[in-house]
């Protein structure tokens, strides 16, 4: 009887190690602390402790960095810059080209697309990647005619350092209640405010007053002035800040006195000549 105890005791193991982690940001339903905004550095220093790096590359990539060394590309479409540097995670959406490639480099251990495949069906994202936790929650895109694609997108949220840190992709429409709720708090959200290929800036201000993000940055934008409509939008609610750089670091700590958009400049990577 005890051998026989003994034995499921031990099958029983791999079943538990297999458990999810649990999402601290669909836990949390309440503000816990918010943002502190360090000092920019370069991609390559070392991210200091409870933190994490948020670099702006082109379009809507993103780099993304963690205290314990993951570095993540969004939205990645084979193309980073001249540097040296390979990703150790890049998610993808297919509405356009520039927003995922069919030839990822096989050296990147986890290439996470945002739709499903045949298309239409769920891409299904929950992967634990040292201090990171990577998941997604798809939306619907528009395809060709006029017609809809179910699940041709997803919001990507990206957990570390006790941050929720949220990528809406190329969104193209307003997230329902079931979305918005798998979503949970989103301290940082990086949101396409182009007006017009996602969706349009009345609805995209909309689904930022209501995300609450601590810190919005805008991508996805073709000139100061669509940049600047969708600024004088979000005044009544957020501050606004211009970043000196492409770079920004943020940590939980202290919430500032009122959300604020800060406003990247895109830059490819490179190392120094």
């Amino acid at each position: 009887m005890i051998r026989i105890v003994a034995i499921l005791l031990c099958l029983a193991a791999p079943l538990a190690a297999q458990e999810r982690r649990a999402s601290h940001c669909i836990a949390l339903a309440e503000a816990t602390p918010g943002i502190t905004y360090l000092h920019q550095a370069s991609y390559r220093d070392p991210i200091p402790e409870y933190a994490a790096r948020i670099t702006y590359l082109d379009h809507s990539m993103f780099l993304i960095q963690s205290e314990g060394g993951v570095n993540i590309v969004t939205d990645y479409n084979g193309f980073i810059g001249t540097a040296d540097f390979l990703p150790d995670v890049v998610t993808m959406n297919h509405a356009h080209s520039t927003h995922w490639t069919r030839y990822p480099d096989p050296a990147i251990p986890h290439v996470l697309r945002g739709w499903g495949e045949p298309h239409g069906t769920r891409a299904d994202h929950y992967v634990e990647i040292g201090d990171v936790l990577v998941r997604n929650v798809p939306t619907d895109i528009r395809s060709g005619f006029g017609d809809r694609e179910p699940n041709g997108n997803s919001i990507f949220v990206f957990e570390m350092a006790g941050l929720c840190i949220g990528h809406l992709g190329h969104l193209h429409h307003e997230p329902n209640s079931a979305q918005y709720a798998a979503l949970g708090r989103v301290d940082v959200v990086m949101a396409a405010v182009d007006g017009g290929t996602t969706v349009d800036l009345p609805t995209m201000i909309r689904i930022l007053k209501r995300l609450k993000s601590s810190v919005v940055i805008p991508m996805h934008w073709f000139g100061r002035g669509t940049l600047d409509v969708f600024l004088a939008g979000m005044a009544d609610e957020f501050d606004v800040a211009f970043e000196e750089g492409n770079s920004l670091m943020v940590s939980l700590r202290d919430l500032p006195d009122r959300p604020t958009v800060r406003v990247l400049s895109p830059a490819m990577l490179r190392d120094p000549e």
